[in-house]
């Protein structure tokens, strides 16, 4: 997947209406933003999920004392959660009174220091202490990114950078396989596990100090923009909406999001696909080894699911961005997802179909995940709504990750129905929301069109005062 030249071929394709310097501006935009978000995330991903791998070089028996049941780890892993759900609203309305290059290098050093320091837990208190220092550094970073992602980009672009974007999850899951192969066949003079937090814990400090220095901050302040530029991403910034002026926020926006029911419906769907994606990250390498594999072979077999899901992530989104549709894309994708853990469930000695299954899951996930952040980085109508309804949807929604962190006990293996059930349920009620909301979307801009008129594509919506309930705003369904 190639970040620094695919969104701009695109483009091409996309934006035959728009300017050449407009072109231009959007190649320059995704050469110096994509390359570093998707890095961070890459890492961010990384040191969340590698837990998983971990457990199967030996993490449960030097640190957790043998842990038989897998009670232990499955709280070392879900801690993370706690610390992420809470801290994520604050965190991401307060990110709008400092430059994002600072907040984004603290956030990142903070959880790269975190996971290095795994590398030094000798008990279980010492684990968990480190994870939920991750979690609080990395509730500063993933919620801010769509708000970011907004300054710079139309929602007719939207879609696919939060593709690229999201999509660095899979890729670090596919990554994280290649690198726990690798750590397991090393003869270090640490256990492999340390070695491995070790490994994926420095670069996420790196990136952080590259933050300071290349990522551009808001459209209006940034020195990265000529005044041409300038202007004209000012004016990106404002089609269908306007943005704020400065680091400010709304109070009344603030209430708005947390109490928007349509965010709440949301919070259901990201729980459901988040139930799957934390239990794929904690147990996708020992699911793989119950179909008779050894851990080395499982951890690599890891990586392919992963890499066809960000494939899928990435041509589900661009065609997404082109229709302008987001909620169908939601429900096919939880529809997916449901299937592959139905196949798990039904089919407990088919090994082949049993690896497919594996492939709608991760690829249903991953989409529905991407796809949902980028519908509602458009339909919340305000910076500060964005920054309170954003982060309010994924802390409902990391619930489900609490969740999918404790339905896989070593107990119930090799079948894990109780998980397996939980997570086809939970994705098949998530694409049930989906389409509730999809409807719910298409029925306000009828109702909207008919009391004041289709508004003219693109053009400025003073959202200042009701936000998304502005009568010239209209929602993409």
């Amino acid at each position: 997947m190639s970040v620094e030249g695919k969104p701009a071929l695109a483009d091409e394709k996309e934006q035959q209406g728009v300017s050449e310097d407009e072109k231009k501006l959007v190649r320059k935009l995704d050469y110096r933003i994509l390359p570093i978000t998707c890095l961070l995330y890459l890492f961010a991903y990384l040191d969340r999920t590698n837990l998983g791998n971990a457990r199967l070089q030996g993490l449960p028996q030097d640190a957790l004392g043998g842990d038989p049941t897998g009670v232990l780890f499955a709280w070392v892993n879900s801690v993370f959660f706690f610390s992420y759900i809470i801290f994520q609203v604050p965190a991401t309305v307060i990110s709008k009174l400092y430059p994002p290059s600072y907040w984004m290098a603290g956030a990142a050093i903070g959880w790269g220091l975190c996971s290095t320091l795994m590398a030094a837990g000798f008990d279980y208190g010492g684990l968990v202490t480190a994870r939920v220092g991750l979690g609080v550094f990395e509730a500063a970073f993933g919620p801010a990114i769509p708000l970011y992602f907004s300054f710079f980009y139309t929602k007719a672009e939207m879609g696919l950078r939060m593709a690229y974007w999201f999509g660095f999850a899979a890729v670090a899951g596919a990554f994280g396989g290649l690198v726990a192969f690798g750590v397991q066949h090393a003869h270090s003079s640490v256990q492999n596990w340390r070695l491995l937090f070790i490994i994926e814990g420095i670069p996420a400090i790196i990136l952080g100090i590259v933050c300071l220095f290349f990522l551009p901050n808001r459209p209006e302040s940034t020195g990265f923009f000529t005044e041409s530029e300038r202007e004209l991403a000012v004016e990106r910034m404002n089609r269908s909406t306007s943005g704020d002026v400065g680091a400010v926020i709304n109070k009344k926006h603030v209430t708005a999001g947390l109490l928007d029911w349509r965010v709440h419906v949301g919070g259901v769907i990201y729980f459901g696909v988040n139930n799957a994606l934390a239990s794929l990250a904690a147990f996708l390498p020992t699911i793989i080894q119950t179909f008779g594999y050894t851990n080395a072979i499982a951890q690599l077999l890891t990586v392919p699911p992963y890499a066809v899901a960000a494939v899928v992530l990435t041509l589900t989104s661009y065609t997404s961005d082109r229709i302008q549709n987001r909620g169908l894309f939601v429900a096919a994708s939880c529809a997916v997802g449901a299937i592959g853990y139905l196949l798990l469930l039904t089919v407990p000695y088919n090994v082949h179909v049993r690896y497919f299954a594996v492939f709608c899951i991760t690829s249903g996930t991953y989409t529905a995940i991407g796809v949902i952040i980028a519908w509602y980085a458009h339909n919340l109508g305000s910076e500060t709504k964005k920054a309170t309804g954003i982060p309010m949807f994924m802390a409902i929604g990391q619930c489900g990750s609490i969740l999918g962190s404790h339905i896989f006990p070593t107990t119930d293996g090799p079948r894990y129905i109780t998980g397996f059930a939980v997570s086809c349920g939970l994705e098949f009620f998530a694409m049930l929301c989906a389409l509730i909301l999809y409807f719910s979307y298409k029925w306000d801009n009828h109702c909207r069109d008919k009391l004041y008129g289709v508004p003219e594509e693109d053009a400025r919506v003073d959202t200042s005062d009701l936000a998304d309930k502005a009568p010239a705003f209209r929602y993409i369904p």
